[in-house]
């Protein structure tokens, strides 16, 4: 059931739990996230990026996600959103797909120009019924920030700036920066949560948090008591898929050479892994 996203993270919120957001890249992972919501009968977002619509197409993936979650979970929450959308442009052609949850991502811009790009967003997409997402502070890649030292302090959401953004662009969610980080970077030792708090007596909806893959237990309780209600999981698909694979493409016999069984144990293994982050997250069982 093809849900809105703001609705998923507005019940998420009131209950006191998360939902998680996992990145698709194709027909395998996207088949296992909505088998895993179904198994788990857990509200799920399903998400892309902007290169994973240029490998797969936009129409193509979009469609993907919709023929199966309606066809296969017709009775689970799924929402499908546009991950790091970086322009006006790419936000413009997820909307004229069909995308109904997109995320602009200003985080690199100062202030100023990233509050005035995210204000053209929201009111762009609220005209069609579209869920808009910002970020305000910075999620830092490897590439962008190296393994060490880093000052935290110039990549984290500001509290007061967060009560301002978020007031005048009209967002329906943020993603925050609490020292999580993308990828295989380090993250900060300790998330900044007293900071968290801070934005979320500031800020009156739901938080996004990127960079989550490798965030339980302890860290996702204390997250969700200060205001996140969803976590952005990519690189745990990714490492499962590809371990999957790897170990599958090295054995013997038939299995190397069928492409079917192959990618089928990947898929199997991604269901796995969205299938923890769920019962994690808190989010099993709310359907």
């Amino acid at each position: 059931m093809i849900t809105s996203v703001k609705e998923i993270l507005t019940k998420a919120k009131e209950g006191s739990y998360a939902v998680g957001a996992f990145n698709t890249v194709n027909l395998e992972t996207t088949r296992a996230i909505v088998a895993a919501a179904k198994e788990m009968r857990s509200p799920v977002i399903i998400q892309v990026t902007e290169k994973t619509m240029e490998y797969a197409g936009g129409r193509g993936i979009f469609h993907l996600i919709k023929n199966d979650a309606e066809f296969y979970a017709a009775e689970i929450p799924i929402g499908i959103h546009l991950d790091h959308g970086k322009s006006l442009e790419i936000i413009q052609r997820a909307v004229a797909i069909g995308f109904t949850s997109v995320m602009y991502d200003g985080s690199r811009k100062v202030f100023a120009d990233n509050l005035e790009i995210t204000k053209k967003v929201v009111e762009f997409c609220h005209e069609s019924g579209v869920d808009v997402q910002g970020e305000l502070g910075s999620v830092p890649y490897l590439g962008e920030a190296q393994m060490g030292d880093i000052d935290w302090d110039k990549y984290m959401t500001d509290p007061v700036q967060a009560k301002v953004f978020v007031e005048e662009t009209g967002i329906d969610a943020l993603a925050v920066a609490i020292g999580n980080a993308h990828g295989f970077l380090k993250e900060r030792a300790q998330p900044d949560f007293d900071r968290m708090a801070m934005i979320n007596k500031n800020c009156a909806l739901p938080f996004v948090l990127h960079g989550a893959s490798d965030w339980e237990n302890g860290k996702v309780v204390e997250a969700i008591k200060n205001g996140v209600s969803c976590f952005n999981v990519d690189t745990a698909i990714r490492i499962a898929f590809v371990n999957n694979l790897i170990n599958s493409v090295s054995g013997q016999g038939e299995l190397g050479f069928d492409l079917r069984k192959l990618l089928g144990g990947a898929q199997d293994a991604v269901k796995e892994t969205v299938k923890y982050k769920m019962k994690i997250f808190g989010s099993d069982g709310k359907v």
